[in-house]
């Protein structure tokens, strides 16, 4: 087995949400070869659509894959990692070795989803093999979580019965026992069209939305104004509010009667969605109409002082031979499904969070290697 081989190559096969199926057929290979029970399986996509809990989805699909590599246990318990192998596109701009390359370029392997978390997969699938002893632990490999969570929700439908999680996320190896909630949405501001050299007659979209987005920036401002939670409180923007996407006039020399606007909400830790959603639309008033797509992350937290988030800071602090941090992150991800249901759960993983989705992603395979010890140290306890 080789940590750099087995990530090249499953970093290779192009798993964008929703056409995740080759990547989770290899690793189930990669997973017998190792001496571990693969199950693949194909998700009940329909009752999961009309489950009450249904978290959302942005990517158009017809199936949903899941994987679940068990270890049967020596000790009493049951413990899981949860790591989610779907990766967000490539985008448009040029990658020095190509997104699906698997180069390894001074000690980095490059490529789409290589930290976000291919790299955690492969660490967890390696831990598995090596913890000889310990609890049974089951490394769930989910897809979906980039649009919603719907992977790992339909892998908990299955099996829940863990007495503590980790996911291998990216976090500097910060063991992270808090994060953010994150709400998609699509704005629409009404105008009213004229010609543009009879401007006055018209009323821009474009100028009412100006008067909008300012809104929207002081809502940001008041999400993060008196942050109660003390691990999200440490960031330096812990509930980020952010319009990604602008779509406004059908003609240069009309005035526009129409704007849309898409963008993404932070929850704060302990805040209700719904509420969450409330407080925005009354920000940006009555006359926008606000739609609420996609995925709907909750925010997430495990008190620090459980039992299981001192059993995974010692196992990274034993590996780092310094003590290990405590944090909370700003982005949303698959712990909260966790937490929802009762289980303990905490976030730890490599650095290099601020590549993921990004040109040139790429992971120090000397992390990996280090994630995966880690990981064994948690589940040989």
């Amino acid at each position: 087995m080789s940590i750099a081989r087995d990530l090249a190559a499953v970093v290779q096969v192009p798993s964008v949400t929703a056409d995740e199926r080759q990547v989770l057929e290899l690793l189930a290979d990669l997973a017998t070869g190792a001496g571990l029970e693969a199950d693949l399986h194909r998700h009940d996509l329909a009752a999961l659509r009309a489950h009450p809990g249904w978290p959302g989805e942005e990517a158009p699909r017809d199936e949903l894959w899941g994987l679940t590599v068990t270890r049967r246990g020596t000790a009493p318990g049951r413990l899981c990692v949860c790591a989610h192998v779907d990766v967000v596109p490539p985008g448009t701009e040029p990658w020095r070795y190509g997104p699906w390359s698997g180069v390894v370029e001074e000690g980095c392997l490059h490529g789409r989803g290589s930290v976000d978390m291919k790299a955690g997969a492969i660490a967890a699938l390696y831990a598995l093999a090596a913890a000889r002893e310990g609890p049974e632990a089951v490394l769930q490999l989910v897809s979906s979580e980039e649009d919603g969570g719907l992977g790992a929700f339909a892998a908990l439908e299955r099996d829940a019965a863990f007495d503590g999680c980790l996911i291998p996320e990216p976090t500097g190896f910060v063991v992270v026992c808090a994060h953010g909630g994150a709400l998609t949405f699509r704005g629409t501001v009404r105008g009213r069209a004229a010609h543009a050299a009879e401007r006055l007659a018209g009323r821009s979209a474009i100028d009412r939305y100006v008067e909008i987005h300012a809104a929207l920036a002081e809502h940001e401002r008041a999400l993060n104004a008196a942050v109660e939670h003390p691990l999200m409180r440490e960031l330096a923007l812990p509930y980020p509010l952010s319009v990604g996407r602008l779509e406004a006039g059908e003609w240069a020399s009309s005035v526009p009667d129409r704007l849309v606007f898409e963008g993404r909400l932070g929850v704060r830790v302990g805040e209700d969605p719904t509420a969450a959603r409330a407080a925005l639309e009354e920000a940006v008033g009555a006359d926008v109409e606000i739609e609420w797509t996609g995925g709907s992350f909750a925010s997430a937290e495990t008190a620090i002082d459980h039992p299981w988030v001192q059993r995974v800071r010692s196992a990274v602090g034993a590996e780092l031979g310094r003590p290990a941090a405590l944090g909370g992150v700003p982005w949303g991800a698959d712990m909260r499904l966790y937490a929802a249901r009762g289980i303990p759960t905490v976030m730890v993983g490599t650095s290099g969070i601020e590549l993921s989705h990004a040109v040139d992603e790429r992971v120090r395979l000397d992390e990996v290697e280090t994630l995966a010890r880690v990981i064994t140290r948690v589940l040989a306890g």
